[in-house]
Parts: C-alpha cells; structure tokens; sequence
C-alpha cells in the first residue's frame, strides 16, 4: 500500500483528504504543520506528498524545498487555495511535480496522485542500490559512498545487468550480445572489463562479482 504525506493546517480538509486517499486504497499520513511534515517524512518515509502552501510555520514552498533536499525523487503535489500563475510557477520552480488548486477535484487528484506514483516506480526501477554503491541507469553513473566510482559505460552496462539478477549466472556469450552487441570466442575483453569494475569498486563490501568456471559471471551478496 501506497503512503502519502497530507500536509495541511485545516483539520477538516485534512480529514476529508485522508477519507478520500483511504477510500481509493491509500495509506494518509497526515500533518498539521511543516514540523510534524518533516519529522513524519523522516520516519515514515511516504511515497508521495500532499502539501498546502499557507502553513502555520515554515511555508509550504519552503517545505516543498526541504522535502526535495531530503528525497530529490520524492513526488510532491501542491495543493492549494493560491492560485496566480505567479504562485503556481514558483510551485514548480522550488520543486513541486504537480501543482492543483482548491477546492480540488476527488477524482483527478486520485488520477494524478496514481500517474505520478507510476512515474517515481518507473524511475526507481532504473537504479539499483547495495548499502554504499548505487547505480543511475539514466545517468549512466555509479557512485561508492557518493563519489562516483568513474566505470566507463561498458563497465556500468556490464555490472548493471549482473546486479539486476543477483545470483543468476550470465554466460560469457550472454553478456558479450547485451553490452558489446556480439558474441566472442576470445572472452579476453569481458575479463578485463570484470577485472576493472572490481579494481574501481574495491572497498565495496555489500556485493561481489564471482566467477563461475566453465560459464561466466554472477553478482551475489557478500554474506551468501
């Protein structure tokens, strides 16, 4: 089950919000304010947020800014009764994916609550995380405890196919067609490429990319 963040200073639209978000088979995470928002983001860690824009403490643009440090892929849909195309730009511009104005339609906000949940899912399917090392498919980058570990594209190819299976063995006529676009009988240069990716990712400790004897390659959990 989805949870969402409603962030929102009226007691009874912040009601009605988390019955209409409930009825349509979502978990409400409500808050009355930018504080009590923050703390319930940290902990409970909400796959998308409602936020209003007039809050009691911190506004909502500033939480909207907070928020997107804390999680730059987090969805956020602002929500509110302000709505000049100046305040609607300046939504976008601080970090909003969506902005809708009050009083809200229940039927649309379901159907953009759920186009932007497909959207963050398919964004998180393109990146793989192990402890220190996280992979970026749509960047194309790999980064150790945050500094990119510098693979070339072959090697973040190679080692993003391993790590997509973990435990599976990939066979050396396998991985040479997906990364190089052919297969070889001479596997000198998918060695050498293996060899460099567990130079550059020495110290990593949460995976490991084994050889298979006769077959080819696995990626598996260090403590397997």
């Amino acid at each position: 089950m989805f949870s969402i963040l409603i962030v929102e200073d009226d007691f009874s639209t912040r009601k009605l919000m988390s019955v209409v978000l409930r009825n349509a088979g979502f978990k409400p995470i409500p808050a009355e304010n930018s504080a009590e928002a923050i703390a319930l983001f940290k902990n409970e860690k909400p796959d998308l947020v409602l936020c209003d824009i007039m809050l009691p403490d911190l506004s909502g643009f500033r939480l909207t800014e907070q928020l997107r440090r804390e999680n730059p892929d987090i969805p956020i849909i602002i929500v509110t009764a302000k709505q000049t195309p100046s305040d609607k730009h300046y939504g976008f511009m601080v970090g909003a994916d969506d902005y809708m104005t009050k009083p809200v339609d229940e039927e649309e906000l379901i159907l953009r609550i759920k186009a932007l949940l497909r959207r963050a899912k398919s964004a998180s399917e393109q990146k793989i995380k192990f402890n220190e090392l996280e992979l970026d498919y749509t960047k194309m980058s790999a980064t150790v405890n945050g500094k990119d570990a510098d693979l070339t594209q072959k090697e973040f190819l190679l080692l993003f196919k391993l790590l997509s299976s973990l435990g599976k063995i990939f066979t050396r006529n396998e991985l040479m067609e997906d990364v190089w676009g052919y297969s070889d009988k001479n596997d000198h240069t998918l060695n050498v490429h293996v060899n460099r990716i567990r130079e550059k990712l020495d110290g990593v400790t949460s995976i490991e990319i084994k050889s298979v004897r006769g077959l080819g390659y696995k990626a598996v959990k260090t403590d397997e």
